[in-house]
């Protein structure tokens, strides 16, 4: 039996996560970035159980010592040179140290003058404007340490706006404008900007699901979850592609980082799916496609879902529950084109020998289970995200140490929570960062200007559509059905355009306060327009050119990342499909009693599934047998009109497909019958 080398997976994340990429610390620098981080770890855990201090002090000691870590444990320049000297003590530079200590008073600051800064909103003293303006500049600084670039240029870009919006180049778009002054003190005294929502849900529920997943991990539950589809889907034709989609699936659901899943799954499932016979860029795409399935699955979202809880302000259970049958279409998609392509190529399953027996696994991995049953027990019994994540905590905690079969030190628990507190250094300031955008968005009224100028140039597009009448198929439908049809195509691209190289739980607030608007004016549900965003923006992770979870396993399976990540759009088609489904049928994310009936459920439900599987045969190419190009188009036409969630479409859909599958197995039954000579 395979098991996770959890070394070579936490050094290949390294490897390919720029988050995850540290400078090598020297003398006592490096215990004492350990010591931090444990620290921050504990602070947290404890808060969830026992209560935190006031929000603004919470909010400040938080950012305060993510900076603080960031600027002491990144390079400027990713060059992880080891130099240390009189200006670089313990390996980091004098500036470095200068940025590190300058963040965290900038950060304390407010929490300890908020008694008078209260009455200074709107017309900042000096010292506020320094703070203010060296926490701006050190949260853009240390966001581009953690992740890059892009998220950096969006939120300068967001800046300017704020500050210029006079000169914008649209009408629509311009706005008075602001002076630095005021901007400051908006972004940076007041809960709409840097200490606002999202640094408020990251710094609590958010960092605490992190930690879970990371410490349920290293004490056997992936491990777990690995075994458990190998029982499965073992055996089956494309076994260890199957083993792939249905453990990422499972693991998804404790751990919101798609690079992690990749590395972590995809370092077993990878090479075995190569050894059966699949190519190099399929095995790749299939573990890219199942793991970024992590960022939409109950009950993490890629912590997604706990911002939704403060946008919607609705209950977190609602959220989980709406996502449900949405993730599952979309590993039906992966299933099936997996499945199809081990019937083409004709591959058989894992050998007998390599599966392990389900009871075995059960009953040496079933401990491993507790936490998450107890986390789940506690969220749907009605408490808050905060306490089911501390008693998942604990779950671990205890089983780690007391589960004979998979028993874990003092150390490694240690150890576990000086890495969850690592994985949140990037979402700690992403959220920050976050926050500025948000910031701006309130101040200039950015999210309905957008909404205003995309309605409006879906409604001219839609207009010219519609004016050609019955030369067009487009003509049988109104002009607000093909308006809102292309809001969505324009929202769905600029989401997967935005989402390149940005974390889930930062690009779904900026699309919320960007694009989500643009829906909600067209009568879409809010909790349907904000599902809507989140999809497509995870779309990024498998979209060319930057496809991150592609990239890191493409090099897992020596292939080209480009190509990996092509196949892995083709594998997730689903995600394409599916918003477009829940926001024309609401009643698919059965949580809206407006929207949701059985009978309205069950049908778009199935239908859907249908669709998605006749896609994935169009899109491989191949059911009972190879099908010729123009089958293959037709077939896909099909998917798309049983796709629809309006019965004439269905009906003309199934009435496209059904001679195609007559013809197949009509087919197939005269190939299985034997020649009159052979049968004598």
């Amino acid at each position: 039996m395979a098991t996770v080398d959890q070394t070579r997976a936490d050094a290949m994340e390294q490897e390919y996560d720029p988050s995850q990429s540290w400078r090598p610390l020297t003398g006592v620098v490096g215990p004492l970035a350990y010591l931090m981080l444990l620290g921050l770890a504990l602070y947290q855990y404890y808060g969830a159980g026992f209560g935190t201090p006031a929000a603004h002090w919470h909010k400040g000691i938080f950012l305060g010592v993510v900076l603080f870590l960031i600027f002491l444990v990144f390079d400027a320049g990713k060059r992880h040179t080891v130099r240390p000297g009189l200006l670089r003590p313990g390996n980091v530079p004098w500036y470095d140290w200068l940025l590190a200590v300058a963040s965290l008073v900038a950060a304390l600051y407010l929490p300890f003058t908020i008694e008078s800064l209260t009455f200074r909103i709107g017309s900042p003293n000096t010292t506020d404007l320094v703070m203010g303006t060296i926490l701006i500049v050190t949260v853009f600084e240390a966001t581009r340490r953690v992740m890059g670039i892009v998220l950096p240029i969006i939120v300068l870009a967001f800046l300017l706006y704020g500050v210029f919006g006079q000169y914008a180049p649209f009408q629509v778009l311009r706005h008075p404008g602001t002076s630095w002054d005021g901007f400051v003190s908006h972004v940076y005294m007041t809960t709409e900007g840097i200490y606002g929502i999202p640094l408020g849900v990251i710094s609590t529920v958010v960092f605490h699901f992190v930690l879970f997943g990371t410490i349920a991990t290293r004490m056997g539950l992936g491990q777990f979850f690995i075994d458990i589809a190998q029982c499965v889907a073992g055996r089956y034709p494309g076994g260890p592609a199957k083993v792939a989609v249905i453990a990422s699936s499972m693991f998804g659901t404790i751990n919101g980082s798609s690079i992690a899943n990749t590395v972590t799954t995809g370092a077993l499932t990878i090479p075995a799916m190569k050894r059966i016979g699949y190519r190099p860029h399929f095995a790749g795409a299939v573990e890219a496609a199942s793991s970024t399935g992590g960022q939409i699955t109950p009950p993490i979202m890629g912590a997604a879902a706990f911002v939704m809880v403060e946008f919607l302000e609705i209950p977190y259970t609602t959220i989980i529950l709406a996502a449900a049958i949405p993730a599952a279409m979309h590993y039906l998609g992966v299933l099936t084109i997996v499945h199809l392509e081990a019937k083409r190529l004709g591959l058989k399953g894992l050998p007998r020998e390599e599966v392990p027996r389900f009871l075995d696994v059960l009953k040496r991995g079933w401990p491993t289970m507790l936490p998450l049953i107890a986390l789940i027990w506690v969220l749907f019994s009605g408490a808050t995200p905060f306490l089911a994540a501390f008693w998942g905590i604990t779950g671990c905690i205890i089983v780690g140490l007391v589960n004979p079969m998979n028993r874990v030190g003092v150390r490694d628990i240690l150890d576990a929570f000086q890495l969850g507190a690592k994985y949140a250094l990037v979402v700690g300031a992403a959220a920050a960062a976050v926050g500025i955008v948000v910031g701006v968005v309130t101040i200039s009224g950015a999210g309905f200007r957008v909404s205003f100028m995309v309605t409006s140039a879906a409604a001219d597009l839609g207009g010219f559509i519609t004016g050609w009448g019955s030369m067009l198929p487009f003509g049988f439908f109104s002009l607000e059905d093909v308006s809102l049809f292309l809001t969505l195509v324009f929202i769905g691209i600029a989401c997967i355009v935005m989402g390149a190289g940005i974390p889930t739980t930062a690009l779904y607030i900026i699309l919320v306060s960007v694009a989500a608007p643009a829906l909600v004016q067209q009568g879409i549900p809010p909790l349907a327009a904000h599902l809507f965003v989140l999809y497509f923006g995870v779309l990024a992770d498998i979209t060319p050119p930057v496809c991150t979870s592609a990239y890191a396993a493409g090099a897992i399976a020596g292939a080209n990342p480009f190509r990996t990540g092509v196949t892995a759009f083709k594998l997730g088609n689903a995600k394409v499909m599916v918003p477009f489904v829940f926001v024309y049928a609401p009643t698919m994310l059965i949580v809206l009693p407006e929207h949701f009936t059985i009978a309205s459920f069950l049908f778009v439900t199935l239908t859907c599934a249908i669709g998605v599987i006749l896609l994935a045969t169009a899109l491989t190419g191949y059911w009972l047998r190879p099908l010729a190009p123009p089958v293959r188009l037709w077939v896909g036409i099909a998917a798309v009109l049983v796709v629809v969630p309006a019965l004439p479409a269905n009906l003309v859909g199934a009435a496209m497909v059904a001679p195609v599958i007559l013809w197949e197995v009509i087919a197939q039954r005269r190939r299985d019958i034997p020649a009159p000579e052979a049968a004598e």
